[in-house]
């Protein structure tokens, strides 16, 4: 499965760790640490052109998207049940 990310931005569910609110930036060293190592790394890309909302952590990259962590999450959720019903269904035949 697939998550939009915002803008032009796709990435396989299978390849997310985390998604955080851009305040986690602010309000915590380690968080904050991680994204200037990323950058440092050249690993980090921020989607679009609008002011960006929330942070997504993948296995190899840092996204900065437009798009509010609540938001991402709820896709996430709504995939991840998608999924298991699918499972579901196909142990029930």
């Amino acid at each position: 499965m697939f998550i939009h990310l915002g803008g032009e931005k796709i990435i396989r569910t299978s390849e997310l760790i985390a998604i955080f609110d851009l305040s986690i930036e602010k309000s915590s060293k380690i968080s904050k640490s991680f994204v200037q190592h990323a950058q440092k790394e050249k690993n980090v890309e921020v989607i679009g052109e609008e002011e960006c909302k929330s942070i997504v952590v993948t296995k190899t990259k840092v996204y900065y998207s437009p798009i509010s962590s609540t938001t991402l999450k709820k896709r996430t959720s709504n995939l991840l049940m998608s999924d298991i019903e699918t499972f579901s269904n196909q142990r029930s035949r």
